[in-house]
């Protein structure tokens, strides 16, 4: 018997810092020629090479203002790059793990 699994869009969904990555490279891009790309497309210059790595090693999830400019930079779907920042979120939850409370006996 085949047995059908439902599964979260942020199951299938690759993380936005594995995303990020592979699309800059596609696109031949170092981290200081994307952040220099959003900083013209969007017209702000606070993005920086280390914001970029950042997002990239998962150390940060880009917010909705730079995930729309990076849907441009990038040419990927901002409905992708949603789904990518969800998926991030969502492992970052189950991956983080609880502190161990030391035993106290009575």
């Amino acid at each position: 018997m085949l047995e059908v699994r439902a599964h979260s869009p942020t199951e299938a969904a690759e993380p936005i810092s594995g995303l990020l990555l592979q699309h800059r490279y596609r696109h031949g891009l170092t981290q200081y020629t994307l952040a220099d790309r959003l900083a013209i497309v969007s017209g702000n210059y606070s993005v920086t090479r280390e914001e970029v790595s950042r997002w990239e090693r998962g150390k940060r999830i880009p917010g909705p203002y730079w995930r729309a400019w990076l849907s441009l930079a990038l040419e990927l779907p901002r409905v992708e790059l949603e789904r990518a920042a969800a998926a991030q979120r969502h492992s970052r939850r189950n991956t983080r793990t609880r502190p161990v409370l030391p035993h106290h006996r009575s």
